[in-house]
């Protein structure tokens, strides 16, 4: 049973390895993104979960343990995560990052990629399937938001982008799975957003539970989306 989530991005941009030795200088935007990733991250422990399942958007949905290794070798850094040879997706080895920096990395974790094309309905049954795989699960969800800020200007403002930010927005700071639910799989490509899929799973997971939410940052850079929240059981 759902025990607690976490929603998280996962741009490469929050490892350290990949922006650098920029110290105190670092992207502010970026510094207060990681800061409430961490948050939400470390607040997963609270829930005394018997398993962590993290989520994340892949090209095909895949099962991994928690041992699994996964690289940023494509963007030009030696980094890398878990053991052997690297088989996670950016989200779940971006999630596997952020894991071990709260101390959560262990055997109760493992990494479930979802194909990001998945049908609402079967991002659904697959967060209740999940959900029942132990007494408290608790769950780690990576995706990013639209990555299509403008229409051939560069920063220009969106309204279809800015309307689809607001109702995720709206619906992870209400831990409102059927808001969740009611995204539409048409829109991925044309506004090109990575974790509809992983936020939808985790919606099926929450279905029928009493849940508080709190989003902790909402931010664009670089042209993309990202949102961070809680999602805590009540009672």
């Amino acid at each position: 049973m759902l025990a607690a989530a976490a929603v998280c991005p996962h741009p490469p941009l929050l490892v350290p390895e990949v922006m650098g030795a920029i110290g105190p200088h670092r992207d502010g935007d970026l510094g207060a993104l990681l800061a409430a990733c961490d948050a939400a991250t470390v607040g997963l422990a609270a829930a005394e979960p018997d398993v962590i399942v993290v989520l994340g958007g892949a090209a095909t949905t895949a099962v991994y343990e928690g041992s699994a290794a996964g690289s940023l070798r494509e963007f030009g850094v030696g980094y890398a995560v878990g053991a052997g040879e690297p088989v996670l997706p950016l989200s779940l080895t971006v999630g596997s990052w952020l894991l071990r920096r709260a101390g959560l990395d262990g055997g109760r974790v493992w990494f479930q990629a979802v194909a990001r094309d998945t049908a609402v309905a079967d991002c659904l049954l697959l967060g209740a399937e999940l959900a029942t795989r132990a007494p408290r699960v608790a769950m780690l969800a990576m995706g990013d938001g639209p990555a299509r800020r403008a229409v051939g200007i560069e920063g220009a403002a969106d309204p279809e982008v800015e309307r689809y930010d607001a109702e995720v927005a709206a619906a992870l700071g209400a831990a409102d799975p059927v808001r969740l639910a009611g995204l539409a799989p048409a829109l991925d490509d044309e506004l090109v957003v990575a974790g509809r899929a992983a936020w939808q799973v985790l919606a099926g997971a929450a279905e029928g539970r009493r849940l508080a939410g709190q989003l902790r940052c909402a931010v664009a850079r670089y042209e993309v989306s990202y949102l961070v929240a809680s999602w805590d059981v009540i009672g």
